[in-house]
């Protein structure tokens, strides 16, 4: 399907969206109508709202040679956030593309969480740090677009970040949204393996360094990868989405050497398959340096983080 006008006609703004609509319907692409307001926003270079204040805008040869393009790939369900390489998390713009996920409302949980308890307890550590979070250090472990660490590091100013990643590619992204929020000078970005880059590295060496240690990692269990939608399955990074036979081979890793990290009073905050929350829940329970183990919910009612304090 081509937006070729029949002479005479002009492709304005009200056919591209009712063209773009109708073949993301037969598609059977999730919501439709926005994904073709967001790709021709994204070609025109405007808000969505503009689209309906001046719809019978016409469009330029290169606009809708552009827009072709983007349908086509929007048609192999590639992800709309991909096509116009923004994600939004925590009401800021990501810049995503196929080397990281997308960050995903879920993961708000734990950037919540985080906010919340940093400043409703002003005298944790011994080190008062109030709302704007003075002095608190975060680990970010599986930190891909870096949305997590420089979501918190927005809403706390004081608070500086550290995270890692196995991917270089990722960190890359990391980085530039990083700069992009203005938080560069507060996060450090290390590659390598979970936790263990934070061993070797100066602020976070010391035993007991970390406030908050957090991580979304790989977590979808083999027996559910065939049933990922294909938007997910096929274009996201394989590496960072399956979390091996059970969904828990990261969160066993993490439990390895992450605890100890941890200052006394601090949290563990993972974010989990909600279809083996309790079974992440028992493996936090097993981990003798932490205590009050608890599964959060997120926004759309699953059980998706497991929050612990170190003892």
């Amino acid at each position: 399907m081509r937006p070729e006008a029949e002479p005479g006609e002009a492709w304005t703004t009200r056919r591209l969206l009712a063209w773009m609509t109708r073949a993301f319907e037969d598609r059977g692409l999730d919501a439709p109508r926005r994904f073709a307001e967001d790709l021709l926003a994204h070609v025109i270079g405007c808000d969505r709202l503009r689209l309906y204040m001046d719809q019978d805008r016409p469009a330029s040869p290169i606009e809708r040679s552009t827009l072709r393009g983007l349908v086509a790939r929007a048609l192999h369900h590639e992800p709309v956030q991909y096509l116009t390489g923004n994600g939004w998390f925590f009401g800021m713009a990501f810049e995503v593309d196929r080397r990281v996920l997308i960050p995903r409302p879920s993961t708000q949980t734990i950037v919540e969480h985080v906010i919340q308890h940093a400043r409703s307890e002003p005298g944790f550590g011994g080190l008062g740090l109030g709302m704007g979070g003075g002095g608190v250090l975060i680990a970010d472990v599986c930190t891909g677009s870096g949305c997590i660490a420089i979501a918190v590091l927005k809403h706390l100013p004081g608070s500086r970040a550290v995270g890692t990643d196995i991917s270089p590619e990722a960190l890359e992204v990391a980085a530039s949204n990083a700069r992009r929020h203005g938080v560069a000078d507060r996060l450090d970005l290390l590659a390598g393996d979970m936790t263990d880059p934070l061993l070797s590295y100066p602020a976070t060496a010391p035993r007991g360094a970390l406030h908050y240690l957090v991580s979304n990692p790989p977590y979808i269990p083999d027996d559910e990868w065939e049933q990922v939608e294909p938007n997910v399955r096929d274009h996201e990074p394989t590496q960072a989405l399956r979390g091996g036979a059970d969904g828990l081979d990261y969160v066993r890793k993490l439990l390895v050497q992450g605890p100890s990290l941890i200052r006394r009073g601090g949290l563990l905050l993972i974010e989990v398959a909600a279809s083996r929350a309790a079974q992440a829940m028992q493996l936090v329970v097993g981990s003798a340096e932490m205590e009050n183990v608890r599964v959060m919910k997120d926004c759309d009612g699953h059980d998706r983080v497991i929050v612990a304090h170190k003892v």
